[in-house]
């Protein structure tokens, strides 16, 4: 069974993050920076929730002003779900099918040890269908 565990191992563990009391506009360039979807928020250290693409298209238009005067504590999204580095692919992909989320969070004892993206998931489980079809293609055709 492939975990979370292996996403990471294979991506790493670097998570970039962002202070809730940084603009909106720091938050969106610093994503374009990195070519990332989203970012965790700290404040103090403390972890607040996560700021997204969709945070932003959802939420900033109803404000009625600039991204560069909304902190992102405005516009994330607090009480965000994580997982562990045990958690299994398939629970992944069925919190974030289920809930309708594209990142998750992975945190260890309390403690922030990674993130990891749909797309991540997407990838672990075509890898794991192809190394499947392999195997059984192989055993098929008699090969070892």
């Amino acid at each position: 069974m492939t975990t979370v565990h292996n996403i990471l191992d294979r991506k790493g563990r670097a998570v970039v993050s962002i202070s809730a009391s940084a603009s909106v506009l720091d938050a969106l360039a610093l994503m374009a920076k990195h070519n990332i979807g989203s970012l965790l928020v700290f404040e103090e250290g403390t972890f607040k929730g996560i700021f997204t693409e969709r945070d932003y298209a959802r939420r900033m238009a109803v404000k009625g002003t600039t991204s560069h005067e909304i902190p992102v504590s405005q516009l994330l999204t607090p009480n965000v779900i994580s997982v562990t580095p045990q958690t299994s692919i398939d629970e992944c992909m069925q919190l974030m099918t289920g809930r309708r989320f594209r990142h998750l969070p992975v945190m260890e004892n309390g403690e922030l040890c990674g993130m990891i993206s749909i797309g991540d998931v997407v990838k672990e489980v075509i890898g794991e269908r192809e190394e499947t079809i392999e195997q059984l293609h192989n055993y098929i055709t008699g090969k070892r």
